[in-house]
């Protein structure tokens, strides 16, 4: 199960509309681990109905903004393939000396 959360959140002072979530999202698979980080972008309308300023948001919230503006999919898929890659390597390092 890929493990989401919010790292950061950039926000207008004037009003408390979030602008940027930082997110991370994690998968872990015994020893194998992959994560992504990314940010998304609002433009919040402090006169909207829904709006939630800054103090009164919860993790829950921004997670589902940030899954609202991207592929989610895409993103946990890509995680999969990283790990798979890590247990099944198509490519190594090294030197034959």
């Amino acid at each position: 199960m890929t493990i989401w959360s919010i790292a950061n959140l950039e926000r207008n002072t004037a009003d408390g509309g979030v602008v940027v979530a930082h997110f991370r999202a994690t998968l872990t698979d015994g020893d194998y681990s992959a994560s992504s980080y990314g940010t998304c972008g609002f433009t919040p309308d402090p006169t909207a109905d829904g709006f939630v300023p800054y103090d009164n948001l919860t993790e829950a919230d921004v997670l589902a903004w940030v899954w609202d503006s991207m592929e989610k999919d895409a993103v946990e898929a890509s995680l999969t393939a990283k790990i798979e890659e890590q247990k099944n390597p198509t490519t190594e390092a090294g030197v034959p000396w």
